[in-house]
């Protein structure tokens, strides 16, 4: 491993606890004073600050992007390094054009964005979809966080601004890509305008890759760069075909719904960690997996049910309102992504980070990886005339919703451990604080039954970092998080047994101990 640091929420870090973590001095940690009730995880306060920057999230202003993406005509990776391009069209003039969006919002908010190229060549190689050198630029911009002491965590919303027709190769013909990916890119870059005017005691990443029709590219080399770098990254939203496809007849398409998708085991891992996840029943709660349940739990707080409309909640949101059918939620996919196939979130996991894939509820493929043609009646093509402003203004509020809740939470809870050996039907919990976690933040353990998807329990703990809960670790699933004093919640953290309580090999268990 080299010098780079992991957070106890990613997969490195995750696997690793397995079996690297030191032996802990004390098993049996100080006890709160008085047992603590618990009671049903309950909806957060809205942010009134979060709540007015969705209501500035514009699907006008989503349109116009996706028509100037559009206006490019084929944004192929593969036409950076063609020589006959018409001007302002190509991969290339769409690169400048983001760059220069960003820049004009960094000047909005007076530089507070710094707007970036990660700009380099992929090698060409035989019988693989980029087969000469090719230039690549993702296009990022930060918002950097304001307290010095949690500026280093950082979470990222991205999109691919690549596309493609029915071949790979082609890069002049036209490939509007407005579905895909042009909707995420907009999402990503809606996100950029309207929370750029806010500020946040940690790090949001806005960004827009390359190179994801050709095998992933861009997002490969971006998720490189931030682990060589030491990028402290807890979360990476992917927005990857959430144009809402809206074609006439078509039937099955759910306009209140966005698919998230997370893994359950993070990989890659050997079979060592493999066995030890399925020992301790951690094949559900791999760090994107807490991501998606953390999204879940935002869009509570943002998105009202149309019953609720009518009544005025001091301070929460009526992001809503606009739309009269049912309240605009994201669905956990409990699969890395769709069946067979992958997406940018794909790079940032391998590399470590818990991050996750938003996806229209169904897919039309007559608007993907397709030449403009008209046959026996079917229009072929990704055409803008097929997206949905008003649901992607959606998927960009809950994206931001999410990005500036983890940006103003207190940071994900660290080195969190169950102490007590296998056979105490007591669970006894043991963490970290962030760092520069709030004086005035708490903790909150979490709990579910195994069979339920989301957490349905929550004992607060207030400043502990130890806990004993007459519960047995058998029967359901922990996680412990932090809230600050405005109700902004983090990820949870599946807790991990530390080496010395480490289950054994199944089958080489020692007999239980003596009854008394």
């Amino acid at each position: 491993m080299n010098n780079v640091t992991f957070r106890t929420h990613s997969f490195t870090s995750f696997a690793a606890a397995l079996f690297l973590a030191a032996p802990l001095a004390a098993q049996q940690p100080a006890q709160p004073p008085a047992p603590l009730p618990s009671h049903p995880v309950q909806t957060a306060p809205a942010d009134p600050a979060i709540a007015a920057a969705l209501q500035q999230v514009s699907a006008d202003r989503i349109k116009a992007t996706i028509t100037k993406l559009v206006s490019f005509n084929n944004r192929s990776t593969l036409s950076s390094m063609d020589k006959d391009l018409p001007p302002g069209t190509g991969i290339n003039a769409a690169a400048d054009w983001i760059f220069s969006e960003f820049q004009s919002y960094s000047d909005a908010c007076g530089g507070c964005l710094e707007v970036k190229r990660d700009d380099f060549a992929e090698p060409g190689r035989p019988n693989s979809r980029i087969v000469k050198d090719t230039r690549l630029q993702n296009i990022y911009a930060v918002l950097k966080g304001t307290d010095p002491s949690q500026a280093a965590r950082r979470v990222l919303i991205t999109g691919h601004y690549d596309s493609r027709n029915s071949s790979n190769e082609d890069t002049h013909a036209a490939a509007p890509g407005a579905n895909d990916d042009a909707s995420g890119t907009a999402v990503s870059i809606e996100c950029a305008r309207v929370l750029s005017k806010l500020k946040f005691p940690s790090t949001i990443i806005f960004v827009a890759v390359a190179g994801e029709e050709q095998g992933l590219n861009g997002s490969r080399h971006l998720a490189k760069l931030a682990k060589s770098e030491g990028w402290d990254l807890e979360a990476v939203l992917n927005n990857d075909i959430v144009g809402g496809d809206t074609t006439p007849g078509v039937t099955g398409a759910d306009k209140s719904a966005v698919r998230v998708f997370s893994e359950g085991v993070p990989g890659p891992a050997t079979l060592e960690q493999l066995r030890q996840i399925q020992t301790i029943g951690a094949e559900n709660d791999a760090p994107a997996r807490e991501l998606a349940r953390a999204i879940v739990d935002v869009d509570a707080t943002y998105f009202l049910p149309t019953d609720h409309h009518a009544a005025a909640i001091p301070g929460r949101a009526h992001s809503m309102a606009i739309r009269h059918d049912e309240a605009f939620h994201p669905v956990m996919i409990f699969r890395r992504d769709r069946f067979g196939r992958g997406g940018d979130h794909t790079s940032f996991s391998t590399e470590g980070f818990a991050a996750v894939r938003f996806t229209e509820w169904l897919e039309n493929f007559n608007h993907q990886h397709q030449n403009l043609r008209m046959e026996n009646g079917i229009q072929y093509g990704d055409l803008i005339q097929y997206d949905d402003f008003d649901y992607m203004a959606n998927v960009a509020r809950l994206n931001a919703a999410a990005l500036a809740t983890f940006a103003s939470a207190p940071g994900i809870p660290q080195k969190v451990a169950v102490l007590n050996p296998p056979y105490d039907t007591n669970t006894v919990l043991r963490w970290e604080k962030p760092a520069g976690m709030p004086a005035s933040a708490t903790f909150e353990v979490v709990y579910r039954d195994t069979i339920q998807p989301d957490w349905t329990t929550v004992i607060p703990v207030g400043n502990v970092t130890n806990i004993s809960i007459p519960i047995s670790k058998d029967n359901v699933i922990f996680g412990v998080r932090s809230v600050d004093a405005a109700g902004h919640r983090s990820m949870a953290v599946y807790p991990i047994p530390p080496p010395s309580n480490r289950p054994p090999v199944p089958g080489t268990e020692p007999p239980p101990p003596p009854r008394p």
